[in-house]
């Protein structure tokens, strides 16, 4: 970690526009560390812009308060200016996304970018070719959780976290805590050493709790009874359980980005299920998007790449399918009955 925060410092010095970037459907994590990233620089007069390839949940809207007015930029909603940020960068730092296909429509610009780039990530294999500078592992709970150590590692902070700007400390805190559940998986004891620095710095984690999981709406809340009382399936000899969500019941509960946060977790509170899938229809109807979970050693990282054009994490992966959505039920519990038979390992 020393060498690459050592590399990162220098960089930094010599930084002067830097974008900062997250990942296509950003979810908590993503928000989370390029806001934390914006107010670092910012305290050090580093002047940056925070670009998102889509809109993000509305529950994290608080989080988007840059200098002047600044915010965040959706290239969903300002494609010029999003595509202008980075092609006028000198520095690029991507966050909590391993490769640049992530990021759907600015992989090209970021690819094309003749800017220093640097990687702060957390997930499996990252394309490290496409980097100047790579600080990856994923021995950590969220990209959120490396981006705090990575910034206590730098000379100005030290180890001392009351030096961290309070915007910075409050994103990564919720960064840190929407990718574990609240501590409910992928936390190891940095993690927890983690909360506790934020806290000591100022953080009210009630308040940020609060403002992130207690924020939702009737329809939302409709919705997700919705899908557990009539969508859920239970495959009770594979100990799994599997959720489908359509446009038209999109439309229907008047769903908005953000509002499936968190159903996929929902089967695993079931003692027997190990295994929890949730598919959406995309927008579009191009494509569905896979989430998977899971309890214990049941990795879904390996199940994702195998049969979901995806990956992630041992108990949290995610993908891509390219069927109806109602072929997708068969689709998964054909799929997973050759994982667990080990034909499809």
């Amino acid at each position: 970690m020393r060498k690459s925060t050592s590399l990162l410092e220098k960089a930094l010095q010599k930084a002067e526009k830097v974008v900062l970037v997250g990942h296509f459907n950003p979810d908590g994590d993503s928000v989370g560390s390029v806001v934390g990233a914006y107010h670092y620089l910012a305290s050090r007069g580093i002047l940056s812009t925070m670009v998102l390839p889509g809109d993000y949940p509305k529950s994290l809207s608080f989080l988007d308060t840059g200098r002047k007015g600044e915010g965040i930029v959706s290239y969903q909603q300002k494609p010029e200016q999003a595509l202008r940020a980075i092609g006028s960068a000198d520095t690029i730092i991507c966050l909590d996304f391993n490769r640049f296909s992530r990021t759907e429509q600015l992989a090209g610009a970021l690819g094309e970018s003749k800017a220093f780039k640097i990687l702060i990530d957390h997930h499996i294999a990252p394309e490290e070719k496409e980097f100047d500078i790579v600080i990856s592992t994923i021995r950590t709970s969220s990209a959120c959780e490396l981006l705090f150590w990575t910034l206590m590692d730098l000379p100005d902070i030290a180890g001392k976290v009351e030096r961290l700007p309070m915007a910075c400390a409050n994103a990564l805190y919720v960064g840190m805590m929407t990718d574990t559940n609240n501590f409910s998986n992928s936390c190891l004891p940095s993690t927890f050493n983690m909360a506790s620095l934020l806290i000591r710095r100022g953080v009210n984690k009630d308040r940020l709790q609060e403002k992130v999981m207690h924020c939702y709406s009737v329809p939302r809340t409709k919705l997700m009874g919705y899908l557990l009382s009539e969508k859920m399936i239970y495959l009770s000899d594979m100990k799994a359980a599997c959720i489908t969500l359509s446009n038209s019941e999109k439309r229907k509960y008047h769903f908005k980005p953000g509002d499936s946060e968190g159903f996929v977790n929902q089967p695993l509170s079931i003692k027997s299920v190990r295994i929890s899938a949730l598919f959406t229809e995309n927008n579009d109807g191009q494509y569905v998007r896979v989430s998977l979970r899971s309890k214990g050693n049941m990795d879904v990282n390996r199940l994702a790449q195998r049969f979901f054009n995806g990956g992630g994490h041992k108990n949290a992966a995610g993908g891509r399918l390219f069927i109806p959505i109602e072929d997708v039920p068969q689709y998964f519990a054909e799929s997973l009955r050759k994982y667990l038979s080990g034909d499809g390992r």
